[in-house]
């Protein structure tokens, strides 16, 4: 399930990724099949330990496949040098940062001039709604410390030096899922319509039928759980 849109990130093949807050590695997966070379990072070991024999085993069967490696670091200290990634792509994980601003600070030092940096942030409209209904949803060790404005996560990219060239939403079929689980409780499992909607969008995601990737595309504007920015870092920023 991504996020990002692979015709707005363009060509991936020969391309060092950063997956910044990787958690279980969704996109650094993907863009590993891109013809990539990824580095997944994340703070919590837990979240990666288990991705490097999941990279062995998706690129064992396609030598065109690219590279994958897992870093466990801190996102305000990446170990990384200056200037050396292509792509980067930070997927719901600022909401989650207390010092965002140092974090984008970091991303922005790590990329390439000229590279491109996604950032994808919960959506205010819907994501405020949900603080509304469940204190449980977001006031929890490691839960969402803030809700971004659009014109918010705007300004920490374009302050960080990045230059915004794109924005959409994503995830409409999504923003019921997370209504239902504020309304019955996030930790109720047993609620029947939690599992019929967990079990259509289970569904949904293995299926992947044409219908529903249209429904949503439909939706997205109206309805998408989450904003998607793309922007590229100056090739005159060295920083």
């Amino acid at each position: 399930m991504l996020s990002v849109r692979a015709s707005v990130l363009g060509n991936l093949a020969g391309k060092l990724v950063l997956d910044f807050g990787a958690g279980a590695g969704r996109h650094a997966f993907w863009a590993a099949t891109q013809h990539a070379s990824v580095v997944a990072v994340d703070l919590a070991f837990n979240e990666i330990v288990n991705a490097p024999p999941f990279f062995e085993a998706l690129l064992a069967d396609d030598p065109e496949n690219g590279k994958g490696f897992a870093v466990q670091a801190s996102g305000l200290q990446l170990p990384f040098a200056g200037n050396t990634f292509d792509v980067v792509i930070a997927s719901e994980v600022f909401e989650h940062i207390p010092d965002d601003a140092s974090a984008m600070a970091e991303i922005v030092r790590v990329a390439k001039p000229g590279g491109v940096v996604c950032v994808t942030v919960p959506r205010f409209f819907p994501e405020a709604i949900y603080w509304l209904l469940s204190t449980e949803y977001h006031n929890a060790p490691g839960g969402h410390l803030r809700i971004y404005r659009r014109s918010q996560i705007n300004n920490l990219v374009q302050v960080a030096g990045l230059g915004v060239y794109r924005t959409h939403h994503a995830h409409a079929l999504h923003t019921p899922y997370w209504l239902i689980r504020c309304l019955v409780g996030v930790t109720n499992e047993d609620s029947r319509l939690y599992r019929l909607y967990h079990r259509f969008l289970v569904w949904d995601i293995t299926k992947k039928p044409r219908t529903t990737a249209l429904l949503e595309r439909v939706l997205n504007p109206i309805g998408g759980k989450s904003f998607v920015l793309y922007a590229r870092k100056d090739s005159g920023v060295r920083r």
